[in-house]
C-alpha cells in the first residue's frame, strides 16, 4: 500500500492541499477560493471559520478523489499565508473578529507612530522588521482592543496555528519561528516572545502560541478518526526558500504571487538591513536560527487580478503573456501601489498610478506595463539585497504562478542582468511543507530538496545595457511621483 505526505497550502485567496508520494512527487491537487472581505477602504479581512472548513474540505477531496485512506497518510505539512491573525475563545472555538489580512492597513497610524522612535529602533533591531501595518502584531492589539478582552480564555495565531488548533481539535497551540519572526513580537535574536514589545502593545504572553522550529512534532490531526502527525510548519515565502533548495548562504529566491517576495538565505548570523530590506526566520530543524533577508512587495499577482476584475480589460492572468509579446514597446509605466509601497520604500502613502499615458495608448500597453511592474519591483529588491548582503546574486530561483509567463520571466531576467531559473515544478512553496514534514519523519534528507529540483527553462538576459538603465530610470521616477499621495 503506497503511502504519502499531504501539504496543506493555505493562502491569501485560496486553500489547497497537495498529495505527495515517497519520491517527492505531486499526485494531486485540490484547490479553492474563499471570500474576501472589505469592510472599508484600506481593511482586509478573511473569516476563519471559512479558511477553517474550506482547506479541512481540501484535504477530504484530496484523499476522496484520489481513493486514499488516512492510514496512508505519514504526515502533514502545513504552509500558509503570514502574517494575518486571529483571536478566537478557546472554550468555544469561535474566533472573536474576522481574521486581519496582512494587506490590511487600519493600523497604520499605529505603527507610523512607533517609526523615528526608540520603540521603532528597538522593533528593527530585534525583530528584523519595520514598524508597519504588514505585520501581526498592530493587527492582533486592535482585535483586543476592540474585544476589550484580554482574558486568558483567549488565544491567537497567524493562520498556521488557527489551522494546527482546528487539526488537532483543540490540543495543539504551535506556531513556527518563521511566522513568528513576522508578527513584529518575536526576538529573532533571542529566539523568544518579547517582553518588551508584549508591554507595548498590550498583549498577554498567555494567549500566544509556544513557538517550535519548522521540523517539529505539532501534535496529531485528527482525520476520520485517524490520527496523522503534523511534522512541518512554515510561511509561505520560508517555504518557497526551502523547496527552491536555497540552503547556501547568498542563494536566493523570488516567488510570484498575490504579492512578490524574495528572500536570500545569509546563514547563521542576522543582518540589519540599511537599505529598506527585512530579516527574518528561515527554516530549520533545530533551536539554531537559520536568517534571510526578505523584501516584500504588496502588490503582484493582485495586479493582474485588478485587470481582470477591476478593469474588465483580460479574461485571465495567461492571456498576459501573449498581449505583452505583441504588444509595441511604449513609455507606459504602471505603479500598483494600490496598499502602499513595500521594500525597499515602505511608503504606506503611495497609491498606484499610471504614467505615460498618450492619446495613442491602449489596453493593451496598460496590460503589458502592468506586467512589467512585476518585474520592476523586484529589480529593486535584489539591487537593496546586493547592498545589504554584499553578495552579488548570480541567479535567481523562481517560483509561483506568475512564473509560468515566459514574457515576464525574460523581462526579468534583462532588467537584473542575471539568468532566471524556472523549475520544472513550480508548487515549491507546498512541497517545501511537504519536505519538511517528511524530513522530519526521516523519509527524506535535504539531499532529496536538492536532487527532487529540477529546471525547466533559463532565462538569459539580453537586453543592452542603455536600454536596461533607461527603463530603470523611468521607474525610479514613476515611484517617486506616487510616493506621498495620502497627506
Amino acid at each position: 500500500m503506497s503511502e504519502y505526505i499531504i501539504a496543506l497550502d493555505q493562502g491569501t485567496t485560496s486553500c489547497r492541499a497537495l498529495l505527495v508520494n515517497k519520491a517527492g512527487e505531486i499526485i494531486h491537487i485540490t484547490q479553492q477560493e474563499f471570500p474576501q472581505i472589505f469592510p472599508q477602504a484600506g481593511w482586509v479581512e478573511h473569516d476563519a471559520n471559512i479558511i477553517w472548513e474550506t482547506q479541512y474540505q481540501m484535504m477530504l477531496n484530496l484523499l476522496s478523489e484520489k481513493q486514499i485512506s488516512p492510514n496512508q497518510i505519514l504526515s502533514i505539512g502545513i504552509t500558509n499565508q503570514r502574517e494575518t491573525i486571529v483571536v478566537w475563545d478557546k472554550q468555544t472555538g469561535h474566533p472573536v473578529y474576522n481574521a486581519i489580512v496582512w494587506q490590511d492597513k487600519r493600523t497604520a497610524d499605529l505603527a507610523q507612530s512607533y517609526r523615528n522612535t526608540k520603540d521603532g529602533d528597538y522593533i528593527i533591531e530585534n525583530t528584523g522588521l519595520i514598524p508597519d501595518a504588514y505585520f501581526s502584531g498592530t493587527k492582533l492589539k486592535w482585535i483586543l482592543d476592540q474585544n476589550d478582552n484580554r482574558s486568558k480564555d483567549l488565544l491567537c495565531g497567524t493562520i498556521d496555528s488557527w489551522l494546527i488548533w482546528k487539526l488537532t481539535e483543540g490540543r495543539s497551540h504551535f506556531t513556527d519561528q518563521t511566522n513568528a519572526s513576522r508578527t513584529m513580537l518575536y526576538n529573532i535574536k533571542e529566539m523568544t516572545w518579547d517582553s518588551k514589545l508584549l508591554d507595548l502593545m498590550d498583549i498577554p504572553r498567555d494567549i500566544l502560541p509556544s513557538v517550535l522550529p519548522s521540523m517539529a512534532d505539532y501534535g496529531y490531526a485528527i482525520l476520520d478518526g485517524h490520527q496523522i502527525p503534523i511534522n512541518g510548519v512554515a510561511g509561505d515565502q520560508q517555504c518557497a526558500l526551502f523547496g527552491q533548495a536555497c540552503f547556501d548562504k547568498g542563494m536566493a529566491k523570488n516567488t510570484y504571487g498575490t504579492g512578490c517576495f524574495m528572500l536570500m538565505n545569509i546563514g547563521d548570523t542576522p543582518i540589519r538591513s540599511e537599505n529598506g530590506l527585512l530579516t527574518t526566520l528561515a527554516c530549520s530543524d533545530n533551536n539554531s536560527p537559520k536568517y534571510a533577508l526578505e523584501g516584500s512587495v504588496f502588490i503582484a499577482g493582485a495586479a493582474i487580478q485588478w485587470l481582470r476584475d477591476g478593469l474588465s480589460i483580460i479574461t485571465n492572468s495567461q492571456v498576459t503573456e501573449s498581449i505583452a509579446l505583441a504588444t509595441a514597446e511604449d513609455d507606459v509605466v504602471v505603479v500598483p501601489a494600490f496598499a502602499g509601497l513595500g521594500a525597499p520604500y515602505w511608503d504606506m502613502s503611495s497609491r498606484g498610478a499610471i504614467f505615460g499615458l498618450t492619446r495613442s495608448a491602449d489596453k493593451n500597453q496598460i496590460v503589458k506595463a502592468t506586467l512589467d511592474s512585476l518585474a520592476y519591483q523586484t529589480s529593486d529588491v535584489l539591487t537593496a539585497m546586493e547592498k545589504d548582503s554584499g553578495i552579488e546574486v548570480k541567479s535567481l530561483q523562481v517560483d509561483g504562478g506568475a512564473c509560468s509567463n515566459n514574457y515576464l520571466m525574460q523581462i526579468q531576467s534583462d532588467l537584473l542582468n542575471v539568468p532566471v531559473e524556472r523549475p520544472k515544478q513550480i508548487e515549491t512553496t507546498a512541497l517545501g511543507a511537504a519536505f519538511l514534514a517528511g524530513i522530519q519523519i526521516g523519509i527524506w534528507t535535504k539531499e532529496t530538496v536538492i536532487q527532487n529540483r529540477a529546471t525547466d527553462r533559463l532565462f538569459s538576459p539580453i537586453m543592452q545595457d542603455i536600454e536596461r538603465q533607461t527603463r530603470l530610470d523611468r521607474w525610479s521616477d514613476a515611484v517617486n511621483r506616487t510616493r506621498g499621495w495620502i497627506k
